[in-house]
């Protein structure tokens, strides 16, 4: 009901937030089960496809999703001041998700280049607890915790 009395346009900013969100959480996703499949499996292909997951997918998805976010915060006059607990939420996992997309693009590169195990545990490990804390972030946003 929320949405029918939203106006129009804030159709564009919030469409393009929530792809990129559903687009980073497939990307994160591709990554962890990549990443995680490796350490059965030994194959240089996962460590590739993996860092291209990342690079070419996520990021980009991550830069979409906060644009969009940024965009709808300005357009419903948000100020900063008194914001509900959910757009905290939601800018904390954005914000601190970049640093931790970023580190993971480092070991996935560090393990596409050297084929070292540790790196490839280090990227799963990244980006099971960014999918998790995605998750959260999902729910608080549908919700609107607090």
């Amino acid at each position: 009901m929320i949405a029918a009395v939203r106006p129009h346009a804030w159709d564009f900013p919030l469409f393009l937030h929530v792809f990129g969100a559903m687009v980073l959480f497939g990307a994160t996703l591709a990554t962890a089960t990549l990443s995680l499949t490796s350490w059965r499996l030994s194959l240089a292909a996962l460590s590739r496809s993996t860092f291209w997951a990342l690079l070419g997918g996520a990021i980009p998805a991550w830069v979409l999703m906060r644009v969009g976010a940024q965009w709808i915060y300005s357009k419903e006059g948000f100020s900063g001041n008194s914001d509900p607990g959910w757009i905290g939420l939601g800018f904390g996992v954005a914000d601190g998700g970049a640093l931790i997309l970023l580190l993971a693009t480092g070991f996935a590169f560090w393990w596409k280049r050297s084929q070292k195990r540790i790196a490839g545990r280090i990227v799963s490990g990244l980006a099971t607890l960014y999918l998790v804390l995605l998750a959260i972030a999902w729910l608080a946003m549908s919700g609107k915790w607090g």
